[in-house]
């Protein structure tokens, strides 16, 4: 699965480095550092974690990827970068990537939601994904239908401009 996710990122312009990450991290084995994703091969315990980490980085603005670090705030503040986004540009690329949702939503991520967010996206309810449509990474509904394109969780692209 690991490697798969790393070619992907590489992919779409968001390629993860390994490295030693000795100090304590938000994320097992995870750290944003400038805008880059680093993961530490020895302490990354769910590698979709990296999907998620990923996603909130895709979703800034391209100018501002670069000042990017672990605290993330001022992701948080920009309406369509939020963490329910990064669930859905997350679920989106696992989706992409044909792997098992329980890889994604796994027993000790999402606060104690994963149980309730996998069954929430596997039952076809997307929040976020309006959000991801608003900054034309996909398009949802009548929008999808109009530009003949497939409907999230299709992705028309996965990095905002």
């Amino acid at each position: 699965m690991l490697p798969a996710i790393l070619d992907f990122l590489a992919a779409i312009g968001l390629p993860a480095r390994a490295a030693c990450l000795d100090a304590p991290t938000f994320l097992p084995g995870i750290r944003i550092t400038g805008g880059e994703l680093l993961f530490d091969p020895a302490r990354l315990r769910w590698p979709c974690d990296l999907l998620h980490e990923a996603a909130h980085i895709a979703l800034v603005p391209a100018a501002r990827r670069c000042a990017l670090d672990d605290a993330l705030g001022e992701v948080e503040q920009d309406a369509a970068a939020g963490e329910v986004e990064a669930i859905a540009w997350s679920w989106a690329a696992i989706v992409h990537l044909g792997l098992d949702p329980s890889a994604l939503f796994h027993p000790d991520g999402y606060r104690g939601q994963s149980a309730a967010l996998m069954l929430t996206y596997s039952l076809g309810v997307f929040p976020g994904a309006a959000g991801l449509a608003r900054i034309g990474l996909t398009a949802t509904g009548e929008e999808a239908r109009d530009l003949g394109v497939a409907p999230y969780p299709h992705m028309l692209r996965w990095l905002r401009k």
